[in-house]
């Protein structure tokens, strides 16, 4: 009979080895859970925050400085297109129209009528006498044909006709030129009382739609510049949604894809809406695109500026195989019960889920990387 001899230190390897063994085992069993791919609907969609605000919702601005004279409506009341809002005070503009209007008035043809006249009197007159010198020189010039009267009494008859003729001609182009004079100054004094009216019109604020006044931002007596927006104006009773996209995601988002909504003033509901609007400049500062969407599913009451979470669903596949999302490892691999590790391709994900379209199936055991 062979006899077998081991040394000392040959016998305390070989029980590490086992105990190693042992733990392996041991720690396989509390530690590492096994699971399996199985198929279920997936949907992939892109997360975005934002706002709901009315349809044709904008901050209204004045071009005019100044403290808030009066403020016709109150927030909440329906206005018209052009309906006034409120009106910030402007001396200098007041009295700029009231000098505009006192130079309509004098520039008009009626409060010219009697410079008017006055002409059409020294018409009359140039007229009257050069038609009187007109018969006098005739008259001479038919006695100096009959050899009476001198040649300088001829002379002096023509001139004179010459003169009122010529003083005639006068009186009427300065007729001419007083009229235009007159059109031309009030057309100009009417152009310079539009203007002032339209600057004076920059001093109250009025809607550009019909829609409602949901807020009014200054009080009677605060001071206001053209950079201070005035008030809140906007549709009544038609509601979107303006959202903000990742630049990473953007690529995803299409127009009349389904948008999942969620709001604190309704807590545990979800409405639906969908995207009809996708801006095509990304927000530098915010590194994110600005998206409308409609509601199709809506809350039973809805206030601008109300803040939302959604999802914009992007795919959906049905009955496909996925597998829990921290099971992939390095992005593209997965890890057998036997500690084999399998590349797979792998299609959309969700936060939860990956879906597996290659690799393994739904009898591949599976543990978690890191374990």
């Amino acid at each position: 009979m062979r006899k077998i001899c081991f040394s000392f230190s040959e016998i305390g390897v070989f029980i590490v080895l086992i105990f190693l063994f042992m733990g392996f085992f041991s720690c396989r069993k509390s530690g590492e859970e096994v699971i399996y791919p199985e198929k279920k609907s997936l949907t992939e969609s892109v997360y975005a925050s934002g706002l709901v605000k009315a349809k044709n919702q904008y901050e209204a601005f004045t071009l005019a400085s100044g403290p808030v004279e009066e403020i016709y409506i109150r927030e909440g009341d329906s206005v018209k297109v052009g309906q006034a809002i409120l009106k910030v005070f402007s001396e200098r503009e007041k009295l700029g129209r009231e000098s505009a209007q006192l130079s309509q008035n004098n520039a008009t043809l009626q409060a010219n009528q009697g410079r008017i006249r006055d002409l059409e009197l020294s018409i009359e007159l140039a007229k009257s006498k050069k038609q009187n010198d007109s018969l006098l020189f005739l008259r001479q010039k038919n006695l100096r044909a009959q050899r009476i009267g001198s040649a300088v009494e001829l002379e002096q008859r023509e001139l004179n006709f010459q003169n009122s003729k010529t003083s005639y001609e006068s009186a009427l182009l300065r007729y001419q030129d007083l009229k235009r004079d007159i059109e031309f100054n009030s057309r100009s004094a009417s152009k310079s009382l539009a203007i002032s009216d339209v600057l004076l019109g920059e001093y109250v604020l009025t809607s550009k739609i019909d829609g409602v006044v949901y807020s009014i931002l200054k009080e009677r007596g605060e001071m206001v510049n053209p950079q201070t927006p005035l008030a809140v104006i906007g549709s009544a009773g038609e509601f979107l949604l303006e959202l903000q996209v990742d630049e990473y995601d953007i690529a995803k988002v299409e127009l009349d894809q389904v948008v999942m909504v969620t709001m604190d003033s309704f807590k545990e509901q979800v409405f639906e809406a969908k995207v009809s609007r996708i801006y095509p400049i990304m927000n530098s500062q915010s590194k994110s695109f600005t998206i409308e969407a409609i509601f199709t599913k809506a809350p039973p009451k809805l206030y601008p500026n109300l803040t939302l979470e959604a999802n914009i669903v992007t795919q959906v596949k049905a009955e496909t195989l996925v597998i829990p999302r921290n099971y992939l490892w390095m992005g593209d691999r997965v890890i057998t019960e036997n500690g084999d590790t399998i590349p797979v391709i792998v299609g959309i994900k969700t936060y939860q889920f990956a879906e597996i379209l290659e690799g393994i199936d739904e009898k591949t055991p599976l543990i978690l990387p890191g374990r």
